[in-house]
């Protein structure tokens, strides 16, 4: 059997350190990669979300431009019915966020007392359920929050409704 020095011992130190240093680097690589896809997803759903405002703003100022997105007679001329877009869309906005945890929970929470707030004492359930068809404006996920968590109506009557 062959007898290691200690200067041996050091150069295997050496090589297992080196070895370990590459897979932390490599670990820590991975996950601040992930953070900036994040950051990199969030950065463009809030551009798209300053977008949508701006066409929000527009259509305020002037209502027969809501014709392009919608020709029924219901939308033309109603601002009630943008502004409840735009609430929608702002809440569906922040439930994404909260799908891609960029919305603590504490800010989480937040938005919800608010979301079920204005479904409950203001006219938006209202809009949500007869002048809104969700199907076509807004994603499965957020439709289903909506009916699930914020209405709380059960899923029986939520698909026979439709």
């Amino acid at each position: 059997m062959v007898e290691l020095g200690i200067v041996e011992y050091f150069a295997m130190g050496e090589a297992v350190g080196i070895i370990a240093t590459f897979f932390i680097i490599t670990y820590f690589s991975r996950r601040g990669l992930q953070s900036v896809r994040v950051d990199i997803e969030t950065k463009v759903l809030n551009d798209l979300d300053d977008k949508l405002h701006g066409v929000v703003e527009a259509v305020f100022h002037k209502p027969s431009l809501v014709k392009l997105v919608d020709k029924t007679d219901q939308a033309i001329g109603s601002d009630e019915l943008v502004f409840a877009y735009y609430i929608l869309y702002m809440c569906a906005h922040a439930f994404h966020m909260r799908q891609r945890k960029v919305l603590r929970d504490n800010e989480w929470e937040g938005w919800l007392r608010w979301m079920r707030s204005a479904f409950e004492f203001g006219t938006l359930g209202d809009y949500w359920e007869k002048a809104i068809d969700p199907k076509k404006w807004f994603d499965p996920a957020f439709e289903d929050f909506i009916d699930n968590e914020i209405i709380k109506r059960p899923k029986a009557a939520a698909g026979e409704s439709r």
